[in-house]
């Protein structure tokens, strides 16, 4: 594969090495790519430096969701535990991961393009993508068609859409959208309802949840990234607003629940 005078071939290679891709999958993959490249030079869609290492910057970033969505499949979430902040959850089971995705701020397609193309042959598998840009949003629609992957996507900006959808989706994905006490805001009503966020974050996860627990109890494990050195994925099962209950305990010279946090594996 190349883009120009770009050779992306070993980059390729090596992102494929990681996971068991089907050659039906790959080919997927393969129109994708040849069509971000083609709409690259109109507009936008990834930063023109990672385009040497597409592949394993956004490729192989986003496969390894489906990995995490197979290795515990979403399931009712217990009462949050108002002693702890973050509390890591056992793995609910194991099975190839269908349902019903829903990725925020999509933008050039990763993760959500990505995912859809990797369970095109899953029955029951629909990606919705939402993205507020209109020109990237017909990019994702022209991905869509061209792949025949299962994704449905929606042109509009996440906090009008996400209250119209009810809270209807398995699995929650978002990558370099957020900080993560905006992002828990998004994800919550989903969650309630069962759901698991996927949440592809840098270096700085320690510091987003620090800002994030102020507010939150998060039922959480964080997973380092299989692609970038400092990237990690937070998994969140499950959240609850904080209450004014422990806030005033705190403030009366108690201590108040302080954050834990169990990197996973």
């Amino acid at each position: 594969m190349s883009n120009g005078t770009i050779d992306l071939s070993a980059d390729r290679q090596k992102a494929l090495a990681m996971f068991d891709v089907s050659r039906e999958t790959l080919a997927r993959l393969d129109r994708f790519v040849d069509l971000l490249l083609t709409w690259q030079r109109r507009i936008n869609l990834i930063a023109p430096s990672t385009i040497p290492s597409l592949w394993t910057r956004h490729v192989a970033d986003s496969l390894q969701l489906i990995q995490l969505a197979e290795a515990s499949p979403p399931h009712p979430s217990p009462p949050a535990r108002e002693d702890k902040a973050i509390c890591p959850l056992p793995c609910a089971g194991e099975g190839r991961a269908g349902g019903v995705w829903l990725d925020l701020g999509s933008g050039g397609g990763f993760p959500g393009i990505v995912i859809a193309c990797a369970l095109a042959d899953v029955p029951g598998a629909q990606i919705h993508m939402i993205e507020s840009n209109m020109k990237k949003a017909s990019f994702l629609r022209e991905a869509v068609r061209e792949t025949k992957a299962p994704g449905i996507v929606h042109a509009a900006r996440i906090e009008t859409l996400v209250p119209a959808l009810g809270g209807a989706a398995d699995y929650l994905t978002a990558r370099a959208l957020a900080p993560l006490p905006d992002l828990l805001e998004m994800v919550a009503p989903f969650l309630k309802k069962g759901a698991k966020a996927l949440l592809l974050k840098g270096q700085d996860l320690d510091i987003e949840l620090t800002s994030a627990t102020r507010n939150w109890t998060v039922q959480a494990e964080s997973v380092p990234s299989k692609t970038s050195k400092g990237g990690r994925i937070l998994v969140v099962h499950a959240l609850s607003k904080r209450t004014s209950t422990l806030s005033s305990a705190a403030s009366g010279g108690g201590q108040g629940g302080g954050q834990h946090h169990k990197e996973g594996s």
